[in-house]
């Protein structure tokens, strides 16, 4: 299992839009081959800033098959204009 990981920075002002397109975004990342569960947790600390956990069976189902495909492309319409800037995503394996 691999856990993708991404710090998402919201633009001033827009974290209620955000919020509301990722319910409707979540629906595209959970329909896809390989996606296990995901989490987005809103910082208490600094407003606008968001973690997003997905848990993937792989790295490829991430960057092949979802990064790749038509829907990753509506999940990029419905939220890659929040950003600034945009997120680095990374990837971890569980050790423990």
């Amino acid at each position: 299992m691999i856990t993708e990981h991404a710090i998402l920075q919201v633009k001033e002002g827009e974290s209620a839009d955000f919020e509301r397109s990722f319910l409707q975004a979540q629906t595209i990342i959970a329909s896809m081959k390989g996606y296990l569960g995901h989490e987005l947790h809103r910082d208490v600390e600094t407003a606008g800033r968001y973690l997003l956990l997905v848990r993937w069976e792989t790295i490829e189902d991430h960057q092949i098959g979802f990064r790749q495909s038509a829907a990753y492309r509506e999940w990029s319409r419905l939220l890659h204009h929040f950003y600034y800037p945009f997120p680095e995503v990374t990837h971890f394996t569980r050790i423990v």
